[in-house]
């Protein structure tokens, strides 16, 4: 079984070779299924599968920091790096936004302020 971290310290050449080599030894192990063979390759199957998933998803975090970094200062986000939120968060107003009144609004408020009372001790 590989681990995660492990594979964090490998170059990309090094996980691409480690995923074809995991690539084919389960595609011999399937030959083996099919062909009837031992109990202990048929069990080997599942974790087999789980290595290649995490060879892929060390590989495609990885990737992606790079775009990060490479995108870094830029004007515009690509949106597979955007942060995610809600749909509802996403579309919601800023807070510049809600807070922004029209022209009329603002001279009502100025000619009109609320009114202060004194009230009785």
């Amino acid at each position: 079984m590989v681990k995660a971290t492990e594979l964090r310290g490998k170059s990309k050449e090094e996980l691409v070779s480690l995923l074809n080599e995991n690539r084919k030894e389960l595609s011999e192990l399937a030959v083996a299924k099919v062909t009837g063979g031992a109990a202990s390759k048929i069990a080997k199957i599942k974790s087999v599968r789980k290595n290649i998933a995490r060879i892929l998803t060390v590989h495609n975090q990885q990737q992606k920091d790079a775009i990060r970094k490479a995108s870094a200062g830029q004007k515009y986000i690509s949106k597979d790096l955007r942060l995610k939120k809600t749909r509802a968060i996403r579309r919601a107003l800023s807070k510049k936004e809600a807070s922004a009144k029209t022209l009329k609004q603002t001279k009502k408020d100025s000619h009109f302020p609320m009114r202060r009372y004194a009230l009785k001790a």
